[in-house]
């Protein structure tokens, strides 16, 4: 195997990673949403010394939209448009940034989100779509 083509295989299953890891932490987006919308004060515990005083039906709110959008932004990683991997970089980071402001009220899947949206940013990052002979 030639070095071009093992630098392309790779870059395929970087973006492949990149894609499928954006749609999986996009869907659990969209669930934690989906709880916190449903029965959030129940559920989760609220904080009432933090900055950010939102309630926790309105964070469900920004989840579940957010969950819709970062998961259709892995679908189209798929495609390899260049427009897509700086979207899905973008979405990774605000993702990260949300879940960081979400942390007082789940602070264990906070962190696990943040986790992967760093790998999903690197993967996105580090990954070239063709490599020039």
């Amino acid at each position: 195997m030639s070095r071009n083509s093992a630098g392309s295989v790779a870059a395929s299953w970087g973006s492949a990673f990149a894609g499928a890891m954006l749609m999986v932490v996009g869907l659990f987006q969209f669930f934690q949403g989906l709880t916190a919308v449903v029965n959030g004060s129940q559920f989760f515990v609220t904080t009432p010394n933090f900055i950010f005083q939102l309630n926790t039906t309105t964070w469900g709110w920004i989840h579940l939209i957010l969950g819709i959008i970062v998961a259709a932004a892995g679908l189209f990683i798929f495609t390899g448009n260049v427009v897509a991997r700086g979207l899905g970089i973008f979405l990774a980071g605000l993702q990260a940034v949300v879940n960081f402001l979400w942390l007082p009220y789940y602070p264990v899947w906070g962190l696990v989100i943040i986790a992967l949206d760093v790998f999903i940013i690197w993967s996105l990052a580090t990954t070239r779509l063709s490599e020039k002979v």
